[in-house]
């Protein structure tokens, strides 16, 4: 059992020597070497506040304080390095592991990692020689990276890769757990698989899913995520998109909405909450700009589309069809059982065309514009009658704002209320408006100006 103990002894005191030895190890007198060396390799200002090294659980350096860029495209707390100490003594230094603290990364720095990662070329002829220095994993803690001006994360992620340097899998996970993302690599492009619950979308339309499952692959031309499902809203999304990013963005793809709750989908649209209801659509979808960035206002989007069960607030279409007067009550609305049409978003108008309402005993067809600022123009023919026989047609003129919706009968219409009135009375408007809408229909007058 002496042995034993001598062992024991020996052994608390190794721990206890590498536990204190970097209390007498400084290392802050290559601060300066470091940032140089980096600084020529990346092409880019480095700063470090300071070097450190530690004994435990393994032999590492740490990292404090990291900037590189004139802005601080990249910052991190801290990176801690551990090697292979017998590696050292080798031709090719291996790191076991580099762990980085609180990184934070730009769009500027993702645009420029391409270049940075690109290895030095070899002459044609001679074999590819092992790398200087081969890394085994890198950690992530606490990282977030800025899509433009928005954050995504913190989020904590794991890289392995293989002998070359290569990626062999990479896993991120959302510091709340509420997205997970692995990709691995498979002949010439990477294959991205991504699930998440009650998680909103970093960039673009905040829309909040309630769970969403992502499949694609990615190359260094672009994505192609050909697997899209999602519950959203009340209901279901499915769909596929392809991304490129040479010479400039290009952006196409479709999706099928299933009794998706409109109210809350236009909220995360940041557009009014002007009408609910249960959305059924099949969107086509593309856009080609000069950058990423500007691909969603160079949107254009196609789709037949209709709402079941909901309220146009805002407006009372009944009224608006039996008055000459503008009905400015916060509160209306127009309830409806089914409201179809075709809708064309480009660059930020949108034209709703076949409009089709129904809602009991009264039925509308016309057609919408909507300007960018959310100004509406158009024409609504309103048809209120319990039958087709009984039912009169009424043109409605369509303007304000999305809002603050205005209908009120067109210049013939008008007039026949007028009539109407100054012959039957009160009684008479509703009657006069339907003979003025009829006679200015019949003598091809257009409403719509």
């Amino acid at each position: 059992m002496k042995w034993l103990k001598i062992g024991g002894l020996a052994l608390g005191g190794l721990i206890l020597l590498l536990a204190v030895a970097p209390l007498f190890i400084s290392l802050n007198d290559y601060v300066l070497v470091v940032e140089a060396q980096v600084s020529s390799k990346l092409g880019e200002p480095v700063k470090i506040s300071g070097l450190r090294a530690g004994g435990l659980p393994l032999p590492h350096v740490t990292v404090d304080g990291i900037r590189i860029g004139k802005t601080g495209s990249i910052t991190a707390a801290h990176v801690t390095i551990t090697p292979d100490l017998w590696s050292l003594l080798g031709s090719t230094k291996i790191i076991r592991r580099i762990r980085i603290d609180q990184l934070v990364m730009t769009q500027k720095a993702i645009d420029k990692i391409p270049a940075w990662a690109k290895a030095e070329p070899v002459p044609a002829g001679k074999p590819v020689p092992p790398p200087a220095v081969r890394v085994k994993s890198i950690l992530l803690d606490n990282a977030t990276v800025m899509l433009n001006k928005t954050p995504f994360g913190p989020f904590h992620g794991s890289v392995t890769l293989n002998d070359d340097n290569s990626l062999d899998l990479a896993s991120i996970v959302t510091a709340d757990g509420k997205l997970r993302a692995l990709i691995k690599p498979e002949r010439t492009f990477y294959r991205v698989e991504a699930s998440a619950k009650d998680w909103t979308l970093p960039i673009g339309p905040a829309i909040r899913f309630n769970e969403l499952v992502v499949n694609g692959v990615v190359t260094t031309k672009g994505t192609n995520l050909n697997d899209i499902r999602g519950k959203v809203y009340g209901g279901t999304l499915g769909g596929r998109l392809a991304l490129s990013w040479q010479k400039g963005a290009r952006l196409k793809g479709n999706a099928s909405i299933h009794r998706v709750e409109l109210r809350p989908l236009l909220r995360a649209l940041d557009r009014p909450p002007s009408m609910s209801g249960k959305l059924n659509a099949k969107p086509l979808f593309w856009a080609n700009a000069p950058r990423a960035g500007e691909l969603l206002r160079a949107l254009h989007l196609e789709s037949p589309f209709d709402v079941q069960n909901g309220v146009l607030r805002g407006v009372d279409i009944s009224k608006a069809a039996t008055s000459v007067f503008r009905d400015k009550n916060p509160s209306a609305g127009t309830r409806f059982e089914h409201l179809s049409g075709h809708l064309v978003l480009d660059r930020g108008t949108r034209r709703l065309t076949q409009l089709n309402i129904a809602s009991g005993s009264l039925s509308a067809d016309g057609r919408v514009t909507i300007s960018p600022e959310d100004q509406l123009s158009g024409r609504i023919n309103a048809n209120i009658g319990a039958s087709e026989s009984t039912a009169a047609s009424v043109p409605l003129n369509v303007s304000g704002t999305v809002a603050s919706p205005i209908l009120l009968p067109t210049a013939g219409a008008v007039a026949g209320a007028a009539v109407g009135t100054a012959v039957l009375g009160p009684a008479g408007t509703a009657i006069g408006i339907a003979i003025g809408a009829k006679l200015e229909k019949l003598f091809g007058g257009d409403s719509s100006q």
